[in-house]
């Protein structure tokens, strides 16, 4: 196992699953990638030029944001951690950045919602639990 997924939305669940990660890297050696991804629904797209660069600015600072929040307090030693923001569906970045990255491990985190308001709210982790070709770990 050489890589470790963890995508984050910097809740307290992604901390969780960050620290699992973390656990694990320490034990077979891996590196960690640490993934926000930022959705942006093509309703609210703009086409002006100078608010698409607006946009990505904001994509660039909220990801930024998010990692920090999510790595605030947690001990990354011995461990290389590669941040990464990406915009677009999290679903589908998380699992185009398994596929891309040869991730071996994905680490999310469960905001417990359970089967029915899983099904119904769309889950991202569950989507990403039945399409992923790696193995998934919901940590809660």
């Amino acid at each position: 196992m050489k890589k470790i997924l963890v995508a984050t939305d910097a809740s307290e669940y992604s901390r969780q699953a960050l620290k699992s990660a973390l656990e694990l890297a320490r034990k077979f050696h891996s590196e960690v990638e640490l993934l926000f991804v930022m959705y942006k629904p093509r309703a609210y797209a703009v086409n002006l030029l100078e608010e698409d660069v607006n946009w990505l600015e904001q994509i660039e600072q909220e990801g930024e944001l998010a990692i920090q929040a999510t790595l605030e307090g947690i001990d990354i030693t011995d461990v290389t951690v590669i941040k990464k923001i990406v915009q677009g569906k999290p679903a589908n970045m998380i699992l185009r950045e398994i596929e891309n990255e040869n991730i071996d491990l994905v680490v999310m985190g469960s905001h417990g919602y359970g089967a029915i308001a899983g099904a119904i709210l769309g889950s991202v982790s569950q989507s990403v639990l039945h399409g992923a070709k790696c193995s998934v770990l919901i940590a809660k």
